[in-house]
């Protein structure tokens, strides 16, 4: 191994895939690793071709971004940003333009740093966002990058984690149509999730003795049965087992109200039944800082809370903030995971 691919300063080594190259990940990335600052407390590697980079380089009139191409991972260079070339021929970047080539090239920049971080050669991933429906093929068949990694990894579940300074949100349904949440919704789901939360929270964020809020599924939550009975059959019983068990967890609260008023800062992490009750008041408490981490991997994987944003692709005014701090956080619990262990 060379002297450039040593990791001598035990820096965390972050792989980013570059997500749809039509979209706003690569400025992001880009914009996100431009401050050298970075480089103190992790090693990044780019999943893409230093044509797509030096593209958005040029377009975006970052003069300051250098970089390291690589083809392997054990070229990389520990005080520089890496981009470690998936050697495609030619690839036509068209910003603001979706179509079937950006979603093809996210799904292989994400399937090659899988393979390296599965082989141990990365700490952490980091996953620029995708489009969904042109990322589809027969191989990427699946929701979005959570279920995909889940199963990759091959674990029996995951948590939807969204996380800031402000507050930690999980979902217990995620990426399904909100008619299907109800008869989806069962005490093992809750409680696998709920467990998922609690481990997530002592193993990669320190916190010892975590307190856990569960919100209701139902307007007022259920209001005693006349609005539905999933709280009284199913979220009350599950929040009773980890009560009598010793943990800190309480509820079901009625999500308007929790979120109307600060009672939500008192908790380190809240379990929301299903993906907008969730991500709506955490997109409007953090938008643009938040993390969208996956709990419950063998691995790390974190992202930005946003998504592909095509309209704003290679005009310059998309926000880095929530890919730095995902690709920070990434790094964090990568040492949070070595404390606990």
């Amino acid at each position: 191994m060379s002297e450039s691919s040593r990791n001598t300063d035990n820096k965390p080594l972050i792989g980013i895939s570059i997500g749809d190259i039509n979209g706003i990940g690569p400025e992001v990335v880009i914009k996100a690793l431009t401050d050298n600052r970075i480089l103190r407390h992790l090693t990044p590697v780019i999943y893409a071709d230093g044509r797509v980079i030096s593209y958005y380089r040029k377009e975006l009139d970052l003069k300051n971004f250098n970089y390291n191409q690589t083809k392997t991972i054990d070229k990389i260079h520990h005080r520089k940003v890496n981009v470690l070339n998936l050697n495609e021929q030619h690839i036509e970047v068209t910003p603001g333009q979706p179509n079937k080539t950006g979603g093809e090239y996210a799904v292989l920049s994400l399937k090659r740093a899988l393979e390296d971080l599965k082989a141990g050669h990365l700490n952490a991933l980091v996953t620029a966002p995708l489009s969904k429906d042109l990322a589809q093929t027969e191989e990427f068949n699946f929701p979005g990058h959570t279920e995909y990694l889940t199963k990759e990894d091959g674990a029996s579940d995951s948590l939807m984690f969204m996380v800031s300074e402000e507050v930690r949100i999980g979902v217990v349904t995620g990426h399904i149509p909100l008619k299907d949440v109800a008869t989806k919704l069962n005490k093992d789901l809750v409680r696998d999730k709920l467990q998922l939360m609690i481990k997530s929270l002592k193993k990669d964020f320190g916190i010892k003795k975590p307190r856990v809020g569960v919100l209701g599924l139902n307007p007022h939550a259920g209001e005693n049965g006349l609005l539905g009975s999933e709280e009284e059959l199913i979220i009350e019983p599950v929040i009773k087992e980890f009560k009598e068990k010793g943990n800190l967890v309480f509820g079901p609260f009625p999500a308007d109200g929790f979120f109307g008023s600060p009672q939500y800062r008192s908790f380190d992490g809240i379990l929301a039944m299903y993906h907008d009750q969730g991500l709506i008041p955490f997109k409007s408490i953090a938008f643009g800082n938040g993390v969208n981490f996956t709990a419950g991997l063998s691995f790390i994987r974190t992202s930005p809370d946003h998504g592909t944003a095509f309209p704003l692709a290679g005009k310059g005014q998309a926000s880095e903030s929530s890919m730095r701090q995902a690709i920070y956080m990434a790094a964090d619990i990568v040492r949070a995971r070595k404390e606990h262990n």
